[in-house]
């Protein structure tokens, strides 16, 4: 079974016409502070809410915790409200440039399950080595398919559309992955969404989470596919929708009522950029062919945009960067989507956190690299429960027609790596985090309310860093990923764009 990807994203947002310069904005450590768009001194942005300076008594951080673990925050709480006063929030977390970068369907046993030995650690969540899944979950008696290496580094898409997710997860038995992506032909065996890979494939990656931080229990939003899980990550909510479809934001006026953390900072006057290397940035999903003239002016910027502002030293506070969509279904693509070859977009993935790690803004900078769902690939940790965003009832392709399923429980987990010089050198983070948890990392640092209830009980993940004693204020020498030849060919002649 085939599930959508962006290639209707793309026409619209050609036709939307929404150009390529940047509008950015220089960074500012002062959340209040105005500058404008386009860098000059007039600012025709909306002005900040009062109630967002409101006055706040810090909760212990026991009763929050408790309180957020029962979803009793709501849209409007402030990081404030919802973290113990110890916790950092504001101008006391000394970051100013945040670069967010969303990779495609990637799980995290299919890239991380080996990383545990290859850092010679034993406390990482990883699938056993003899983990398996059935042929069929309904007869016992089938034979059952074994996890190992991947033969290559490209391999026909995996189902991970609603259905086929929650078929994968079977009520936490996790045992749906060999019987969802089981097809007739050579290339559609279902042991591909079984494989993994390790140092060998993605050397790069592996000694970036080695040298910085990263989460065994960081989780997509939903059970579900591509867009619905974006959606999380620039709205905390998918608006009802678990497929690859466009809300309804006609009850989302900007700026009277807010729908995206975008519409947010632009009210808070905090510099951001939507940076592609062509194609669509993933928050069309939420806002289609309307991108720009929500916000009545140019927000999209290319990738040689992003080196040069990072070299200026000029990025703005917030950046989104996406890999190019238009080349999905490509061996080439950079967004590792399958079937494209994983080192072509892990070299990409290189290049832009090294040109951060080389910006005169590193040393308050960070960077959170993640995927935005498992796209149909085995991973043997059950989702847990989540708090829903109070959206009813799942519908099918944006109609009004309910279907089996809420929004209550985390999609399965994805890679997220955190790179800065305030990154725990070696850290592992066992806590639970989903997309809303970088959306509200960044609600904390700007001083900006909860879009949901999902970001306002979610935690952020501040334990990965070190303010007090920053151990990477000198960027680290990383190994440069590679590109293998042969298997780089091999992906070209076998998935050819047709």
């Amino acid at each position: 079974m085939k599930t959508l990807t962006f290639g209707p994203l793309a026409a619209l947002l050609v036709m939307a016409a929404t150009g390529t310069s940047s509008g950015a904005c220089s960074s500012s450590s002062d959340a209040t502070s105005t500058p404008s768009p386009d860098g000059g001194a007039d600012d025709t942005r909306p002005p900040t809410p009062p109630e967002w300076d409101r006055a706040v008594t810090r909760p212990d951080e026991a009763q929050a915790a408790a309180d957020r673990l029962a979803c009793k925050f709501a849209r409007g709480a402030l990081a404030d409200e919802t973290l113990g006063a110890s916790v950092p929030v504001a101008k006391d977390i000394p970051i100013d440039t945040i670069v967010v970068i969303m990779q495609e369907n990637r799980s995290f046993d299919h890239y991380f399950g080996r990383f545990a030995k290859y850092a010679g650690r034993t406390d990482i969540e990883s699938a056993a080595d003899d983990a398996t899944n059935p042929e069929t979950p309904t007869d016992a008696a089938r034979p059952t398919h074994a996890r190992k290496h991947a033969e290559h580094l490209c391999f026909s898409d995996t189902d991970h559309g609603w259905g086929a997710s929650h078929a994968q997860y079977d009520d936490g038995k996790m045992d749906g992955f060999f019987v969802t992506n089981h097809g007739s032909g050579a290339l559609e065996d279902g042991q591909r969404a079984l494989d993994w890979y390790d140092e060998r494939d993605i050397p790069y990656y592996y000694a970036l989470a080695k040298e910085f931080g990263i989460a065994d229990h960081y989780h997509c939003s939903l059970l579900g596919p591509t867009w619905p899980n974006r959606m999380f990550l620039m709205a905390a909510t998918s608006f009802g929708h678990t497929a690859n479809t466009f809300p309804d934001l006609s009850s989302y006026p900007f700026p009277q009522n807010d729908a995206l953390i975008l519409d947010e900072l632009e009210k808070r006057h905090v510099g951001w950029t939507l940076f592609t290397s062509g194609g669509p940035p993933g928050v069309t999903t939420v806002v289609g062919p309307s991108l720009g003239a929500r916000w009545n002016r140019t927000v999209v910027a290319t990738l040689e945009e992003f080196y040069q502002q990072a070299a200026e030293g000029k990025l703005p506070a917030v950046s989104f960067f996406d890999a190019n969509f238009l080349k999905e279904g490509d061996a080439e693509t950079e967004d590792e989507h399958p079937p494209g070859d994983i080192q072509i977009g892990q070299k990409l993935v290189s290049q832009v956190i090294g040109a951060v790690m080389k910006s005169p803004q590193w040393k308050r900078s960070a960077v959170f690299l993640t995927y935005d769902e498992h796209g149909g690939i085995y991973d043997h940790v059950p989702p847990p429960r989540a708090c829903a965003p109070n959206d009813g009832k799942p519908t099918i392709d944006g109609k009004d027609r309910p279907i089996d399923g809420a929004f209550d429980r985390y999609g399965f987990r994805v890679p997220l790596v955190v790179v800065s010089p305030y990154a725990k050198r070696g850290y592992v983070s066992h806590e639970v985090y989903d997309h809303a948890s970088v959306l509200r990392f960044i609600q904390a640092r700007f001083r900006v309310p909860a879009l949901t209830s999902r970001d306002a009980n979610a935690n952020i993940p501040l334990d990965f860093f070190d303010f007090a004693a920053p151990p990477h204020l000198v960027p680290p020498v990383l190994p440069e990923p590679t590109i293998d030849d042969a298997e780089l060919t091999y992906c070209k002649q076998t998935y050819a764009k047709r």
